[in-house]
């Protein structure tokens, strides 16, 4: 072997050996070629014996010091040992992704007990090609990133598990802690990452949410909070529907449907107007009167029906216009000539 180099055209490879598998016979003299972004390490009986930087090398005693004793005198200029070169990368791997493969059940003080879903990118550098080639790649031929991606999602995960019990007391604080917390989540685990020869150059938090049936219920919430008086708003909405059942029952196309809503819409507005009248006449909502004219208060349920009769003779309220006075054998209201209704509580007049 003259000529050692290894360039990686995927991008991916943390670390490429030479030859793939196994060792290979290296003359001295060879050249060795690493690149900036690259460190070459040589190895020998499964021993890491020195550690190159970038630019050309021609493998010599000189330069080889640890190698040099081991080779003692060279056998007329050519090596009789096995040794393989590892080529390790230096440059920063973006784009790398940490998620949880599960929801993290998280106490919330205000939704009780929630299961999170979190994810987000990571930047490594290899800041020590020797431990991580020891502790991690081993003997492997080509290591690329997913081995990191895979193995530090789940740490990452884990440190952040612990990180949001201690430090969030709703996810309705996630808006304004996200960078505190991607900040207290690095620091957790740029330990993790140091402990095998890599820095944690970059982490981020793309998001924190509960599952999406979780996410509906907080908007429904929010609706309800909204709307403010939830009695006036159920109000509002049963008088829409009946209203909406209404121009249903009147359309051709509303049909058989339609039209059964409106029974039962009717039935209900029996029972309702009533009291609905009761209540307009008490506040004196009768101004939409026949005539224009306005309309006397309804009489006291507690007056007598002689006190009534000629209250309303006395005012010229046109409730009694010849023959006897009729009244409301329910609430005892005086009933005007003709009505087939009390006009004080709805009840139909016998006839």
């Amino acid at each position: 072997m003259r000529v050692i180099q290894h360039v990686d055209p995927t991008g991916s490879a943390m670390v490429a050996r030479v030859p793939s598998s196994g060792t290979a016979a290296i003359e001295l003299g060879s050249q060795l070629v690493v690149e900036e972004s690259q460190q070459a390490v040589f190895f020998r009986d499964g021993k890491a014996l020195d550690t190159f930087g970038p630019g050309r090398h021609t493998l010599a005693t000189m330069n080889l010091p640890l190698l040099g004793k081991i080779l003692g005198i060279p056998f007329e200029g050519k090596s009789p040992f096995q040794v393989a070169v590892v080529f390790v990368s230096t440059k920063t791997f973006l784009d790398l992704k940490w998620g949880t493969k599960e929801p993290v059940a998280y106490r919330d003080k205000e939704l009780s007990m929630v299961r999170l879903r979190a994810f987000g990118k990571f930047a490594v550098r290899i800041n020590n090609a020797q431990q991580f080639v020891n502790e991690i790649v081993g003997t492997q031929g080509v290591y690329t990133t997913d081995g990191v991606e895979a193995y530090f999602k789940d740490v990452i995960v884990a440190r952040l598990t612990d990180l949001l019990g201690e430090n969030l007391d709703s996810i309705f604080d996630l808006p304004k802690l996200y960078d505190e917390l991607a900040m207290g989540l690095k620091a957790r685990v740029s330990e993790d990452f140091g402990k095998f020869g890599i820095d944690l150059v970059d982490l981020f938090l793309g998001a924190i949410t509960p599952p999406e049936d979780v996410q509906k219920q907080i908007d429904e919430r929010g609706g309800m909070e909204a709307v403010g008086d939830m009695n006036a708003y159920l109000k509002f909405k049963a008088a829409q529907a009946m209203g909406d059942a209404a121009k249903q029952s009147g359309g051709e196309a509303g049909g058989g449907v339609g039209a059964g809503l409106g029974v039962g819409m009717g039935a209900g507005m029996g029972m309702m107007l009533p009291q609905m009248m009761k209540e307009a006449m008490a506040t004196g909502g009768g101004a939409g009167a026949p005539g224009g004219g306005q309309t006397s208060p309804p009489a006291s349920p507690a007056a007598s029906a002689p006190e009534s009769a000629g209250a309303a003779a006395a005012a010229g309220a046109a409730v009694v216009t010849g023959g006897a006075a009729k009244f409301c054998h329910q609430c005892g209201g005086t009933l005007p000539d003709g009505a087939n209704f009390c006009p004080g509580c709805g009840t139909k007049v016998a006839g």
